[in-house]
This record gives structure tokens, C-alpha cells and sequence, in this order.
């Protein structure tokens, strides 16, 4: 790899800056806490209840920035942990965070890896960082190549239902990076309607669709930034609580319209080819 190759429409340097300045003034590490606790809640439900042999991670982003990330999850589901990513400082974080992580740099639309490589891949807000629907639908195929017959992928993107997501994605991107909506680029998104059909064209059966991440981010984020820097733990411990609080919401009929993201869980069918 080399610096010009790409994620979406940035390249590698560019997300290694975003990792950079995330270390350096400590952003958002309160709700990254809680990011990282609703997606283990969620994979953990999701997750088979045995040990799988390999796992794959689809970015390092929360493992490198993050307190834990994911890592302890992939380390309690698979003998074998493997966690992808484009960024050379993302990756360095990501390995010195957690030893036994087999950390390996690729792009999810071009896997280095033996068909049917992995019991089981765990893609959170990875493919949403995407230029287009068809880069998104090309990772699909991607990752449907590298899973195993019955082999399951746990997913989640930006949710465009949610009005808010999808009013923030209608703005152009420099727009979003000027004013700080969002410290990273933003790219293609669906809502879960589409995000089925694009799963079951790329080798998958959806099992089970799901809306996650339901308190107001764009008020909490910087509640918890602040929080964070003057609070007491006993605090900050009350106000994750009370933010996790909000995934009840995933059971109301109104889930789409309040969830950051949406969720999936497929297998690989045996009998279903990815379309080319």
C-alpha cells in the first residue's frame, strides 16, 4: 500500500492524520466508551453462542482511539483475531493496544485473504466511509468471498431512515469536515430496506435487521466531551448509563427513525453465488 491508495475518496494519509488528532486531543474518548459498549451489547447477542476459529474485523479505528474497541469481543468469539485497516499509524495503535491481535493492512474492497478464510466478520461503520452504493456493494462481495458457508457477518452503517442521518448526508462533505458535524469524511449510506437487498445480491441471507445507537448524538457528543474533562467518574459512570438508557428505543416501531445506524446479521448461503 502505499500513501495515494484510498478509502472512499481519502487516502491513507489522510486517515492517519484523523487518528493522529484523535490521540492528541483525546476527542470524544467519554462516547467512545459508550460506542464501543452499544456494539458489543449488539454483536454479542448476535454472535454464535460456540467458538469460531477466525474472526475478522473490517477497521481498527476503535481499537486504535478507543479504550478496548472491540478487541475483547473478537478475542472471546475466535482462536483467531484478525483486524484489517488502510491507515500504517491506525494499525501501529491498534497492534500495541492488543498483542495478540493479527493486525494485517488492506482495503475491505480488495482482501488478501483465501476464499472462505473466516467463521465470522464484524463490520462496524466501515462500509459507510464509502464513496457510492457500488463501492459498498463490491465490499459485500468482498466479504462474502472471504466467509465461509454459513459463515455470518454483523454489520452496521449510517441509517439513512433516521432524518437526521439523512439530512447530514444531503450536505456536501466539505461542509460537514468545516463546520465539525463530523471529524471524518462521511460517504454512501442506505437505509434498511436497501441495505438487505444489498446483502442478499452479494451471497448473503439476511437474519436479522436491527436500528442501534438512539440517544441524540449530535447533542451528546459534545455533553460528553465536556463531562469527560470536568466530571466526577461517579458521574460519567451515571451518564453511561443513562445513555445506554436509550437502546430500549430498539424495540418501539419507531427504531429506523431514531437509530444512528442500522444493523445486520447474514449468513453466507452455499447455494447463493455473489453476483459479479
Amino acid at each position: 500500500m502505499t500513501e495515494e491508495d484510498l478509502l472512499g475518496s481519502k487516502p491513507i494519509k489522510y486517515w492517519d492524520e484523523i487518528a493522529k488528532d484523535w490521540e492528541e486531543t483525546r476527542t470524544h474518548r467519554l462516547w467512545r466508551v459508550h460506542s464501543d459498549a452499544v456494539n458489543t451489547r449488539l454483536f454479542e447477542r448476535w454472535i454464535p453462542s460456540v467458538e469460531v476459529g477466525r474472526v475478522l474485523k473490517t477497521d481498527l479505528f476503535d481499537e486504535a482511539t478507543g479504550e478496548t474497541g472491540l478487541y475483547p469481543l473478537l478475542a472471546s468469539v475466535g482462536r483467531t483475531a484478525v483486524g484489517i485497516d488502510i491507515a500504517p499509524l491506525i494499525m501501529r495503535r491498534a497492534q500495541s493496544q492488543h498483542q495478540t491481535l493479527l493486525v494485517v493492512g488492506a482495503d475491505v474492497g480488495c482482501l488478501p485473504f483465501a476464499d472462505q478464510s473466516f467463521d465470522v466478520v464484524i463490520s462496524n461503520s466501515t462500509l459507510d466511509h464509502m464513496d457510492s452504493l457500488d463501492d459498498v456493494a463490491k465490499a459485500l462481495r468482498e466479504l462474502c468471498r472471504v466467509l465461509k458457508f454459513g459463515g455470518q457477518l454483523l454489520m452496521t452503517l449510517d441509517n439513512l431512515s433516521n432524518p437526521i442521518i439523512a439530512l447530514r448526508n444531503s450536505l456536501p462533505a466539505p461542509l460537514i469536515e468545516r463546520i465539525g458535524l463530523v471529524p471524518y469524511y462521511v460517504g454512501a449510506s442506505c437505509g434498511p430496506r436497501r441495505l438487505q437487498k444489498m446483502v442478499l445480491a452479494a451471497g448473503f441471507e439476511p437474519l436479522e435487521v436491527q436500528a442501534t445507537m438512539h440517544c441524540p448524538r449530535v447533542l451528546m457528543v459534545p455533553i460528553t466531551d465536556i463531562l469527560d474533562r470536568w466530571a466526577a467518574r461517579a458521574v460519567k459512570k451515571r451518564l453511561l448509563q443513562w445513555l445506554m438508557a436509550w437502546e430500549v428505543l430498539e424495540r418501539w416501531p419507531t427504531r429506523y427513525i431514531t437509530g444512528h445506524f442500522v444493523a445486520l446479521r447474514a449468513v453466507r448461503r452455499e447455494d447463493r453465488a455473489p453476483n459479479r
